[in-house]
């Protein structure tokens, strides 16, 4: 069953470093990145930065109240 990311921590610099996920697990940023990779974790891509690093995106869908960076916190 796939799962959606519903919440996000950050750290001192404001990147996101950890996600909650719709059934309540909490992913490092590589987990995450292997659970969008592989389908567990929809809403989301994965795409290599200008510094050739892999990075995590909500898809676009004209909505920005679910980016990522705009999903609550948690701790």
């Amino acid at each position: 069953m796939s799962e959606t990311f519903v919440a996000v921590q950050k750290n001192g610099d404001g990147d996101i470093v950890k996600f909650k996920t719709s059934s309540g697990n909490v992913l490092s940023y590589e987990e995450a990145l292997l659970a969008v990779n592989t389908g567990a974790v929809l809403g989301a891509n994965v795409f290599k930065g200008k510094d050739g690093e892999m990075y995590i995106r909500g898809n676009a869908d004209g909505d920005p109240t679910n980016n990522l960076d705009q999903l609550p916190t948690f701790s």
